[in-house]
């Protein structure tokens, strides 16, 4: 059972992939779908998308992921959102024409420039929510941790090219 501490972690991630979601989904609406559509579209790869972004937090409270490495979270989302697109298809979709396995093969394709958006946005939240985390909560202690370290080693590196 994942308790608060775990939530608590997991409270970015689900935020950028809801919003994320929702404004993908709602991008049917530009593409001439009826309104009512285009919720259902919306909600239906929102809450996916949401679920993978708040385990990609759980997992990164894990160790499983490292702040500022993009190879492990890149196949993760080249699995995690292929997946969100086929649920939001098999809820809200007109049917996949070519098929599934070339509907998922394209979706794996784009889910990496998603994951970098999605790295992008995390690496630059997650931080401030650990800072204001981390007095209560000693995996957000530990994790803003590996944060602060990362971020020293970077400035290392770089004063070091200099």
């Amino acid at each position: 059972m994942i308790g608060r501490h775990s939530l608590e972690l997991a409270l970015p991630g689900a935020s950028i992939g809801a919003v994320a979601g929702a404004v993908a989904g709602g991008l049917t609406l530009l593409a001439g779908q009826p309104a009512g559509m285009a919720a259902l579209s919306a909600l239906a790869l929102a809450v996916p998308v949401a679920l993978f972004g708040g385990l990609y937090g759980v997992l990164l409270g894990e160790g499983v992921f490292r702040p500022g490495t993009f190879g492990p979270a890149g196949l993760y989302w080249m699995a995690a959102y292929p997946l969100s697109r086929l649920f939001q298809e098999t809820v809200a979709g007109v049917g996949m024409a070519d098929g599934v396995l070339p509907f998922l093969a394209f979706q794996a394709m784009v889910s990496l420039g998603f994951a970098i958006g999605f790295i992008w946005l995390h690496e630059r939240l997650m931080p401030h929510w650990l800072l204001r985390r981390a007095a209560g909560n000693p995996r957000a202690e530990e994790l803003l941790d590996h944060y602060i370290r990362h971020a020293q080693a970077l400035s290392r590196r770089k004063e070091a090219r200099r």
